[in-house]
C-alpha cells in the first residue's frame, strides 16, 4: 500500500502499470463501462516470480502490456471468477508465458490447470497468496490475501465506488452477506478491488456494504408486505424511485436475490425473476 496514507492514489489509466506497493503493480484493462467502471484491474504480485490476478478480457493489447511488465517471471495466472471481464484473458496470457492457470473450477471460457479451494496457498519467492472461497457474486468466486501486506484482492466481492450486483441463480445474497461478515472479522489492511481505486479503509467499506444490503433487504420486505403479492418489476418501481429506468432491469436481479434470501428465512415465497412473490 502507499507509504503515505495521505498521498494521492495513482490515477486509473488503462495500459499503464502503476506500483501500489513494493510487491504489487496494477494495470487497468481498456474495458470501461457501466458494469466495469474505469475497467478491470489486473494485478501483478511479486518481483522475481509473479502471479497475475485477473487477466481481464481477451484483449491482445492488454495481454501484451501484462507480458511487457512481467515477462518470463510470470508463473501463475489467478482468476477470482469466470465473468467475462475477469477471466477470458487467461488463455491468451498462458499462450504468451506458459504460466499455470488457477481458479475455483473450469467453467464458462476458463480452463484451469489447478483448482483452488478455500485456504489453498500460492507461494512465490517473495510472497504467499492465500485463497478464500467467497461465493455470492458468483458461486465460484475467490478472493486472495497477500499475507506479507494483509492486502485483500477482492475481485467483484467488493468494489470501490459502487455496490456489487448479486444476480441469481448463480448469485446468492445469503452467501454474499455471510462472506462479508467473514471478511469483516479478518485483519485486512487494504483492499485491491476488481474495479476502482485501492480501498485503504477496508473495515469501513465492509461495514458500509453490510449496512446498505441490510437496509435494502428491509425495504424489499416492507414493500412486499405492503403489496401482499407483487412481481419483481413492481417492487423495483416502488423501491428504486431515485434510479433511472434503464437501470431497473439490473436492480431487478438484486431484488430477486433479496427475495430469495427472505424466502430462505421464511419471510417470503415466490416464483423466480418473472413470477409473483408474496409476503409470509
Amino acid at each position: 500500500m502507499p507509504a503515505d496514507p495521505d498521498a494521492p492514489l495513482p490515477e486509473l489509466i488503462p495500459g499503464v502499470a502503476r506500483a501500489l506497493s513494493p510487491l504489487v503493480r496494477r494495470i487497468v484493462a481498456p474495458n470501461p463501462g457501466m458494469m466495469t467502471g474505469p475497467g478491470t484491474n489486473t494485478y501483478l504480485v511479486g518481483v522475481d516470480e509473479i502471479a497475475v490476478i485477473d487477466p481481464g478480457p481477451d484483449d491482445p493489447g492488454h495481454l501484451d502490456t501484462i507480458v511487457g511488465c512481467g515477462g518470463d517471471r510470470i508463473r501463475w495466472i489467478l482468476c477470482t471468477h469466470t465473468h467475462s471481464d475477469h477471466s477470458p484473458g487467461a488463455a491468451g496470457l498462458k499462450e504468451r508465458t506458459g504460466a499455470e492457470v488457477l481458479g475455483f473450477d473450469t467453467r464458462d471460457t476458463l480452463t484451469v490447470d489447478r483448482q483452488l479451494a478455500d485456504g489453498d496457498v500460492v507461494v512465490g519467492t517473495e510472497f504467499r497468496l492465500a485463497s478464500l472461497h467467497t461465493p455470492g457474486h458468483a458461486s465460484n468466486h475467490l478472493c486472495f490475501v497477500l499475507e506479507q501486506e494483509r492486502l485483500l484482492f477482492s475481485g467483484d466481492h467488493i468494489m470501490e465506488g459502487s455496490t456489487v450486483v448479486i444476480a441469481p441463480p448463480d448469485g446468492d445474497m445469503g452467501a454474499y452477506l455471510s462472506q462479508l461478515e467473514r471478511l469483516r472479522s479478518m485483519r485486512i489492511k487494504a483492499i485491491a478491488p476488481g474495479h476502482g481505486q485501492l480501498i485503504t479503509e477496508p473495515q469501513a467499506k465492509i461495514e458500509e456494504y453490510l449496512t446498505h444490503r441490510r437496509a435494502r433487504e428491509e425495504m424489499v420486505a416492507e414493500a412486499l408486505a405492503t403489496a401482499g403479492t407483487a412481481t419483481i418489476g413492481e417492487l423495483v418501481a416502488t423501491i428504486y424511485t431515485d434510479v433511472p429506468e434503464h437501470l431497473h432491469e439490473m436492480a431487478g436481479y438484486s431484488v430477486w436475490a433479496h427475495l430469495q434470501h427472505l424466502a430462505d428465512q421464511g419471510r417470503a415465497r415466490g416464483e423466480g425473476l418473472k413470477g409473483a412473490w408474496s409476503a409470509v
